[in-house]
């Protein structure tokens, strides 16, 4: 949970968290030893590499659930960040899912691990960042076969390429970026690579939170705009929560003696209906009915039905309003005999904007001027989740989200891609905050 800071209090160290950033600007500008260009060359060198970080990646299969494929992977991302001078560890967050993820439905029996990687500075009041991006997928062993690792023109296709394989290689990348310049002009850097994210972080949120806590600003690396452009950096995302509606009729034979039973699908699909426009799209409230389920056979009255819907907010307080508006709703039955129920389950929380993170979101953005990148700061959430959220929850330093490569069609089976030519400008971009942030000095 969120630290309790009295709002005065809180208003003041935002503003005095914004305040150090704007003015960190120029300063840190003076402590990077390379010009803009050296930097830029280094970072097109860099892209092949890239490439073929991403083709290793990709080509281990790594679904939330597939806790072989996880440790296979993790042992690699390990591996890299332990050549490039890291202090790593694995962490096992031995977190047996009872129920099922409040994010995503039903989760594995274990959640994956989480890498763990330290790299010390050589700066005595040098800024501590972390980086943080996830290796898991949403799909099932099997699908590399069907979609192997290609480039095809400006085009690397892979399954979780754009989601979040590309943060993980970006963020190795940005590492080595770092080395190649003999940059050490930072406190500490600590990555953390989780194997949970596609199934609500249930074992690794905690972790987000506390070490989210313990620096001065958190780089998120999902995907950072759509293939076309511009670069979207994001300063907000939605808070998600889960609905399940349950209904209890009774069961009898469809064709001899269907007014004996009780219909659970008819109800359910009343309740449905009835609870189909809770979304207020303006406010960032979503509800969407995503799956469905009732009866065994045919030629029998269904005795029982569930639906599970997809919710999002802006807020957590928007949850209580929706789930009070449920609560209301499922009293009017369409069968008086039926039994209807709404489980309402919060699960990630939303991430907000604040004063910290709208300066460093100016920062940014000047940065990119300077590189010639095409960049949008949003503060406002459009739809999607992040474990931004969680690192911000104990913090009031800034936390943004969407450092990350360009690409297109996360979750889909055929078509997930990244944009090679957008690789080297954001790797520039994420390579030059760091060494920004590194280098300032904590008031």
């Amino acid at each position: 949970m969120r630290a309790s800071v009295p709002p005065l209090r809180r208003a003041a160290l935002t503003l005095a968290a914004a305040a150090a950033f704007a003015a960190l600007s120029a300063t840190a500008a003076q402590a990077q030893t390379q010009s803009l260009p050296e930097l830029q060359a280094l970072a097109t060198r860099e892209q092949p590499a890239l490439l073929k970080t991403l083709q290793q990646l990709v080509e281990i299969e790594s679904g939330s659930s597939d806790r072989a494929g996880l440790d296979k992977i993790a042992g690699v991302i390990a591996q890299r960040l332990r050549d490039l001078g890291a202090q790593v560890d694995l962490i096992d967050p031995h977190k047996t899912i009872a129920a099922p993820s409040s994010d995503a439905g039903d989760g594995p029996a274990k959640v994956g691990q989480m890498v763990k990687a330290v790299f010390k500075g050589g700066a005595v009041n040098g800024r501590k960042v972390m980086l943080i991006a996830h290796m898991d997928t949403v799909y099932q062993r099997g699908g590399l076969q069907q979609q192997p690792f290609r480039v095809e023109g400006n085009r690397a296709y892979g399954l979780g390429i754009a989601d979040d394989k590309q943060g993980v290689a970006t963020i190795i990348h940005l590492l080595t970026l770092l080395k190649a310049a003999n940059f050490s002009d930072y406190g500490q850097i600590t990555v953390l690579i989780n194997g949970d994210e596609e199934i609500g972080s249930p074992g690794a949120h905690a972790t987000i939170t506390q070490l989210g806590g313990d620096h001065d600003a958190v780089l998120s690396f999902e995907g950072g705009g759509g293939p076309n452009g511009p670069d979207t950096l994001r300063l907000a995302t939605s808070g998600i929560a889960s609905v399940d509606l349950k209904v209890k009729g009774r069961s009898s034979h469809a064709g001899a003696a269907p007014e004996k039973g009780v219909n659970a699908l008819e109800e359910m699909s009343f309740q449905i209906l009835q609870l189909r426009d809770l979304s207020d799209p303006k406010n960032g409230k979503q509800l969407h009915w995503t799956l469905a389920k009732a009866g065994s056979v045919r030629n029998a009255i269904p005795a029982e039905a569930v639906a599970q819907g997809d919710a999002r907010a802006d807020r957590m307080a928007d949850f209580d309003g929706m789930e009070a508006e449920l609560q209301k709703r499922i009293q009017k039955k369409l069968l008086p005999e039926s039994e209807v129920s709404v489980a309402f389950r919060r699960g990630r929380p939303p991430l907000q904007a604040t004063d910290a993170s709208r300066a460093l979101g100016v920062r940014v953005k000047a940065l990119a001027d300077e590189q010639k990148l095409d960049l949008v700061v949003r503060d406002r959430p459009t739809g999607g989740g992040t474990d931004a959220a969680y690192a911000a929850l104990s913090t009031q330093a800034p936390v943004i989200e969407g450092m990350g490569v360009r690409g297109f069609g996360a979750h889909s089976s055929d078509s997930e891609y990244v944009v090679v030519d957008a690789i080297a400008p954001k790797l520039l971009l994420a390579t030059r905050l760091v060494m920004a942030l590194g280098s300032g000095k904590t008031p």
